[in-house]
């Protein structure tokens, strides 16, 4: 039986729940799940990352399907996807999907979080290296040479190109809040006009009120106001600087992911008033990918994070459904 077959299995019974399970889960306690850190080495630079199961790793069990989160430029790992909302229910990804069978990881990119500070200015060349660098860390940890891969914004940019150049690592890639070239991009004009500055300096500011303005600059009404609070606190404690690079590619430098050359099973997710993820411009991506196992899901009332909005129930539902696709029959 091969691999594939085996996780195919596995997912037949632990994962297969339906929209209105995942929802209702926000409202119950949530169960006590394990977690434990790591380190992956880049050269001199150390990449902090983070794990989540339902239960501690055992000898001899099956192997998990193992889904790695890859964030955008503004925010590091665990405050996009493990982020503690109390009284707001559930935001995080890790838990979502630990309590759905996955072994679910997330790393902070050179220069965010937790991981090495350095000169770079970390752009979308560099963050392949970074998964890279740790992948290595999950096929020790996990005996996977495969993972699932999702990535938001840039992060989406990230996992996009990570797929291109190890298409052999990928099993099926999940793309939010993504651009191919740009077009009609409301956000991305905004951005450009500060290009020059871009280029010139490898880090920008993001404090509060930027982090704020993630929440409200598309569609006021789609996420939680104190959930950009709760954000804020955990990015705050690791200064109100970030890097340029992500900034600089998306303004003068797209596209960087050639979709004839991803070869994965892919899934496109937008909100639907996502400022930066236009439709035209991805159904130009979409239209290109060679796979016929391809989705392209609009997901009403939410804006460019899927990840935090309101209705994120939704976007976990979709992943969880493309991830959990049975295997076709030989």
């Amino acid at each position: 039986m091969s691999s594939d077959v085996s996780r195919r299995k596995i997912m037949t019974g632990a994962l297969l729940a339906p929209a209105s399970a995942l929802a209702q889960s926000t409202a119950q306690k949530p169960l006590k799940l394990w977690s434990n850190e790591y380190w992956a080495q880049k050269g001199s630079v150390k990449l902090y990352m983070f794990r989540k199961r339902s239960t501690p790793p055992a000898r001899g069990e099956n192997p998990r399907p193992v889904l790695l989160l890859i964030h955008g430029s503004s925010n590091s790992s665990r405050s996009s996807f493990d982020l503690a909302t109390p009284g707001k229910g559930e935001y995080s990804v890790m838990n979502t999907f630990a309590q759905l069978g996955y072994d679910v990881w997330t790393m902070d990119h050179e220069n965010y979080g937790r991981s090495s500070q350095t000169q770079s200015n970390s752009d979308i060349a560099n963050g392949v290296k970074d998964i890279q660098a740790g992948m290595e860390v999950i096929a020790h940890e996990t005996g996977r040479q495969k993972v699932h891969l999702f990535g938001e914004s840039s992060g989406g940019l990230r996992a996009g190109a990570y797929a291109m150049a190890e298409p052999t690592r990928v099993d099926r890639l999940v793309l939010g809040a993504f651009t191919y070239k740009g077009d009609n991009s409301p956000t991305l004009a905004e951005r450009a006009k500060n290009v020059d500055y871009y280029r010139t300096h490898n880090r920008r500011l993001r404090d509060r009120n930027m982090i704020r303005s993630i929440f409200t600059r598309d569609k006021p009404g789609t996420t939680d106001p104190a959930i950009a609070e709760f954000l804020a606190d955990e990015e705050m404690k690791f200064g109100d600087q970030v890097p340029t690079g992500t900034y600089l590619d998306m303004t003068a430098n797209l596209p960087v992911v050639d979709p004839k050359r991803v070869t994965a099973p892919v899934l496109l997710v937008r909100g639907e008033y996502d400022g930066i993820a236009t439709m035209s411009d991805l159904t130009d991506f979409f239209s290109q990918l060679p796979s016929g196992d391809r989705q392209f899901v609009v997901l009403p009332g939410m804006a460019h994070s899927v990840v935090l909005g309101l209705r994120r129930q939704t976007f976990w539902h979709a992943m969880h459904a493309f991830l959990s696709m049975p295997a076709a029959l030989a």
